[in-house]
């Protein structure tokens, strides 16, 4: 998938997607069922696009419930509505990074090879990540009833924050990107690129896609 660059540096998240409209920048779907145990399938589309020095995120999503219990950055998001981002910045040393937000805007960062032995980012690197959500950034109890959301999310390339990347012009990277919600109503595992794995797991950096950065 190609990323188009927008020009110029922001700081504000809610101009994210009249930017990305002026820009042109096309949605793509996140509907891959990849286990018959989940099939419940919510309507999810993102875009991304980057910037001088910052990736630029947009979810759309619409489904039967939405839950945002989580508090705290780094918190377990991925139980709550949660809209997620995995990348590989440098395919030298194998490294991804998981970018994990539920639909009030609180995030999880991680890293690392694997899934174990994951190293997070702290507070310095949570609170660079820009972050706004159409319901507002108060945690709350899961409310039942088809409900639609979007976040939009200027994520710094600082915010890999085991690498010094100052540019993605022309960069060649792996990715996937997914929507979950283990606690919700209806549980689900939706991916962007398909997984082949045996049991849900979205820690599966082989089976990634592929961004170019324009």
């Amino acid at each position: 998938m190609k990323v188009k660059k927008i020009a110029g540096c922001y700081t504000d998240p809610q101009r994210v997607p009249a930017l990305m409209d002026n820009a042109g920048i096309e949605y793509n779907n996140i509907d891959k069922i990849n286990w018959d145990s989940h099939t419940y399938r919510p309507e999810v589309k993102f875009r991304i696009a980057y910037t001088d020095d910052a990736i630029l995120l947009h979810y759309k999503v619409k489904e039967e419930s939405v839950k945002a219990v989580t508090e705290a950055d780094n918190g377990n998001v991925w139980t709550d509505s949660c809209v997620e981002f995995f990348s590989i910045p440098c395919p030298e040393d194998g490294i991804y990074y998981n970018f994990e937000c539920n639909c009030a805007g609180t995030l999880l960062i991680g890293s690392g090879a694997e899934r174990k032995g994951r190293i997070r980012g702290d507070k310095s690197v949570t609170d660079q990540i820009l972050r706004w959500s159409s319901l507002g950034r108060e945690p709350f109890a899961e409310r039942i009833g088809e409900t639609e959301w979007e976040i939009a999310i200027i994520l710094p390339f600082r915010a890999y924050f085991r690498h010094d990347i100052k540019s993605m012009e022309g960069a060649v990277i792996r990715a996937n990107f997914y929507k979950c919600g283990d606690d919700q109503k209806t549980p689900h595992y939706l991916s962007w690129s398909p997984i082949g794995t045996e049991k849900p797991a979205f820690h599966a950096p082989d089976y990634f896609g592929t961004l170019y950065f324009e």
